[in-house]
């Protein structure tokens, strides 16, 4: 039996997905990305000189600074930051810009579910905004398990607090498409099919978790095409406001 969404949506039906570089304009590059009602700002700060305390010197530091939308930071919040912060160090080319800190402000607008991906694009958006020099992209998506057994992708706030247990799952995307022709500094590696992150909540068996990898795997697909459509390459003259 099909699961009823919010909206009519189908179990695999993301939400209307947008994301806007350049938004800021005393950052050295920002972006505003938004999943249905969920709305993130990024803003990327950086590279300056010189690391965090126990941050190796012979590489680029990343920090990662999570705002909510009200009040102080929690234990999810501080959660979501360690996890996007190891995100961003996996696709960031880290020995381009040695003993530098690039931070990432994230600022979550409105939470309605599905916040941890938002965040994740919007972070990638500031940094390409940027001229950081990254691998590839990453494009995440969430998956819920219901009680039934149903998996559904890209769950509002109110159907992950109904969910059995959910998982976040990051997956690399080539950034060829999304760079000026020519630009210095842009990794060569090749997209496999590896997961960069993978955050679990709740209760999910194995054979569940897998089937919400290879479902989140086929949906990230248009889901990367839509993120990079909006994050064609601007001028050159406004590719790297770093330098």
């Amino acid at each position: 039996m099909d699961l009823e969404r919010e909206g009519g949506r189908g179990a695999n039906q993301l939400r209307p997905i947008d994301c806007t570089r350049n938004v800021l304009s005393r950052a050295h590059g920002s972006a505003s990305c938004s999943h249905g009602e969920t709305r993130v700002l990024a803003a990327v700060y950086g590279p300056k000189a010189g690391t965090k305390k126990n941050e190796n010197p012979e590489k680029a530091c990343i920090e990662v600074i999570w705002k909510p939308k009200t009040g102080q930071i929690g234990k999810s919040e501080k959660e979501f930051e360690m996890i996007l912060k190891r995100t961003l160090q996996n696709i960031c080319l880290l020995t381009v810009h040695p003993n530098t800190t690039t931070s990432i402000i994230v600022q979550v607008v409105h939470d309605d579910g599905s916040l941890l991906p938002c965040a994740i694009h919007a972070a990638c958006a500031a940094l390409v905004d940027a001229g950081i020099p990254l691998k590839y992209l990453a494009v995440a998506i969430c998956c819920c398990l219901t009680e039934s057994g149903q998996i559904i992708l890209d769950p509002s706030k109110l159907e992950e607090q109904r969910m059995k247990g959910f998982v976040c799952i990051a997956f690399p995307s080539s950034i060829q498409s999304v760079i000026s022709q020519g630009s210095a500094d842009v990794g060569g590696e090749s997209v496999g099919n590896g997961v960069i992150t993978s955050l679990t909540h709740g209760v999910m068996p194995v054979d569940d978790y897998f089937q919400c990898v290879e479902q989140g795997r086929a949906a990230i697909i248009p889901l990367s095409n839509i993120l990079k459509k909006r994050l064609q390459s601007q001028p050159a003259s406004k590719q790297s406001k770093a330098g």
